[in-house]
């Protein structure tokens, strides 16, 4: 149950960590005194918050915070408060500044149209403060015409936008004591509500409130009648429920924790052939992780994999000292080069082999892996050489991973065929 209790400090007294003179103070205050008089107690409450100078806000408050995002914070209050639906006497009240709100324009008319009970406040000082006052998709005329700037180009109506898009309460104020009042109205409306409180910004922007009065756009309030969408709580079935259950069927090779970094091309199969040799170390009774990592292109430039192995459990992905490489391609070899290490076991394919290469790692192992197979599953015939070389896990356990595979035949033919040459 909500916590009635009108004097309850909703701030941690910590001092605000803002420029002198800037506004966001005056919303926070306001915020307080709102929850207070609407008998909200710390535990009811969450505040979820944005990057930038409004980003700031979690230390000040004594409720359940979030830290997001730049742009991000009405998605990520968004996904709390259909979270909390069911829960009585919850609020959610997310934080954005106009860089943020430009920058996650689609996460406000998003929420805006879903109409999840929550409040957004965005704090509107005309531009981006921690950046070095850089204009925001919020800055009005008037502001560009005096830092001469943009000047036929228009601001978003924010609280339009909102409107249109379905938004319970959409509000801009501009007046400092009529904030308070505002966030009252939008806390106790039920559905998504938007307060854009006007903010000054006394090191880019404004330094005086009748300063800023003269460039903000005029107050504006409009409603819906529509009700608040209803979050309906329903049984599903857990997705563990329908994961595949490796069961181990061999004995592993290796006595201590190893990790191998696969390192080829986009296209060539180093994600699957390191999910297939993840699976393995399970089939083989062992704790195991993987991590991959590709560029946003997926379709060209490297493509890298990293797997451990080891009879305790494993509290991370990723290595920083891979104990062997398995290098097929020359996209992925310039990716990892900076992580080759002379006490690792360095399995290279021999046409990247270069003098410089040799002299500085004498001990790595080229092996001539493009012949072993095509160009997809030359990771796999690399993998299988290692793997039978080094004994650190049964080949059998590799050909059990791909029986699940609709290409098994193909990439068992390919095991099969480097560990008989």
């Amino acid at each position: 149950m909500m916590t009635k209790n009108p004097k309850t400090n909703f701030l941690t007294g910590k001092k605000f960590p803002f420029c002198p003179g800037c506004g966001h103070g005056i919303s926070i205050n306001a915020l307080n005194k709102a929850l207070q008089e609407l008998n909200y107690g710390p535990n009811d409450v969450i505040v979820v918050s944005d990057i930038g100078c409004s980003g700031l806000i979690d230390p000040l408050f004594a409720t359940h915070t979030i830290h997001g995002l730049h742009g991000r914070s009405p998605a990520l209050g968004l996904g709390v408060a259909m979270g909390v639906a069911q829960k009585q006497n919850k609020k959610v009240i997310a934080f954005i500044g106009d860089g943020g709100a430009t920058i996650g324009l689609q996460h406000i008319l998003e929420a805006a149209r879903r109409n999840v009970d929550m409040t957004l406040i965005v704090l509107n000082n005309l531009l981006y403060g921690m950046t070095g006052g850089q204009i925001s998709g919020l800055s009005t005329q008037k502001f560009k015409e005096i830092i001469d700037f943009e000047k036929d180009v228009p601001p978003f109506d924010l609280i339009q936008l909102a409107h249109a898009s379905g938004a319970r309460l959409a509000v801009r104020v501009n007046a400092p004591n009529k904030i308070k009042d505002t966030l009252k109205k939008a806390i106790e409306t039920e559905g998504f509500s938007i307060v854009e409180a006007a903010s000054l910004c006394p090191s880019y922007g404004m330094k005086r409130m009748n300063e800023l009065m003269e460039v903000v756009e005029h107050e504006n309030i409009l409603e819906h009648k529509r009700p608040a969408t209803k979050i309906i709580d329903r049984e599903t079935n857990s997705l563990l429920e329908q994961a595949n259950i490796i069961e181990p069927k061999y004995d592993a090779g290796l006595k201590e924790r190893k990790g191998i970094l696969i390192a080829g091309s986009a296209g060539g199969g180093a994600q699957s052939v390191a999910r297939f040799l993840a699976m393995a170390g399970m089939y083989a009774g062992l704790e195991t992780t993987m991590k991959g990592e590709y560029p946003i292109t997926v379709g060209t430039g490297f493509s890298v994999a990293e797997v451990i192995f080891d009879h305790q459990p494993i509290n991370y992905t990723g290595l920083d000292k891979p104990d062997y490489f398995v290098i097929v391609t020359e996209d992925g070899l310039n990716k990892i080069k900076s992580k080759l290490h002379k006490d690792a076991k360095i399995y290279i394919d021999d046409k990247l082999v270069t003098d410089e290469l040799k002299s500085e790692f004498p001990d790595l192992m080229a092996v001539p892996f493009g012949k072993m197979a095509n160009r997809k599953s030359t990771a796999l015939a690399a993998v299988t050489y290692v793997l039978n070389k080094e004994k650190i896990l049964p080949v059998e356990t590799l050909k059990e991973a791909v029986s699940t595979h609709r290409l098994k035949d193909i990439f068992v033919d390919v095991i099969n065929k480097v560990v008989e040459s």
